[in-house]
């Protein structure tokens, strides 16, 4: 399968993870004054989507609400309207959907979207977060780019969106880490086998794992490597020994001139 390629872009200005979040000056994670931050700023922007009970796709990290909203229940029962009345802990505003972030950003800086797996088991069961996630990014005017760790999200992105950038999220997928995925699928999903399959124009590694013999090969075929996720500038020059960019959170990275 051809796969678009990465807009150089992305290479350039390391990428701020869940955008610039800070919570001693108001900022949560994924949240309109991260965004506008990073925009501000002159930073990639990485956000993630959720789908919402009335099948919108919203930007938010976890499957629960309870850490960033102090709430109790699902993302998946809430709807859009509910999420953006809902005030981030520590922040001014509510979840934002998709529509609004692509809105912010304006294409001022490359946006890089998550699409959280909506199987559970990273397995087939997904489509309808796809869905949306490629309708909402029809005629959007600058960089921008699709990554799921669900390698089903990405072939269905491939169709849905064939123009559109789009990577797979690739991991150590250690059993502690990763309790609710079956081991045959870690198993599988750790050689990162899905390339070809889905098209992918990118992965984004996770940085501990960086020196994995397969990250190495993939590199000498000069597919892009980004990196997940760094927080401090020794992590960064170790990763980048590696990686051709990061996405970092909790220091100020420094933007190439």
């Amino acid at each position: 399968m051809q796969a678009p390629s990465l807009p150089a872009a992305f290479l350039r200005a390391p990428i701020a993870h869940r955008a610039l979040h800070d919570l001693s000056a108001g900022r949560p994670e994924n949240s309109r004054e991260a965004i506008l931050a990073a925009v501000q700023a002159g930073y990639g922007i990485e956000i993630d989507l959720q789908l919402t009970a009335d099948a919108q796709a919203v930007v938010f990290h976890d499957y629960a609400l309870e850490r960033l909203t102090g709430r109790t229940g699902q993302v998946k029962a809430a709807t859009a309207a509910d999420l953006g009345a809902m005030v981030l802990t520590g922040g001014a505003t509510g979840a934002p959907t998709f529509a609004e972030v692509l809105d912010l950003v304006a294409g001022r800086v490359p946006l890089l979207v998550e699409v959280k797996d909506q199987d559970g088991a990273l397995g087939p069961g997904v489509g309808a977060l796809e869905e949306k996630a490629a309708e909402a990014v029809k005629g959007y005017d600058g960089p921008l780019a699709f990554m799921s760790f669900n390698p089903h999200s990405v072939r269905i992105l491939s169709g849905l969106a064939p123009d559109v950038p789009r990577g797979i999220v690739t991991s150590a997928y250690r059993p502690e880490d990763w309790k609710l995925i079956p081991a045959a699928t870690r198993d599988r999903l750790r050689g990162i086998p899905d390339i070809d399959a889905t098209g992918a124009s990118f992965i984004s590694h996770e940085a501990g794992d960086l020196d994995r013999p397969r990250v190495a090969e993939l590199k000498s075929k000069g597919l892009p490597i980004l990196c997940w996720t760094i927080r401090s500038p020794e992590q960064e020059a170790a990763a980048r020994k590696v990686a051709d960019n990061v996405t970092f959170e909790g220091y100020p990275a420094e933007i190439p001139l």
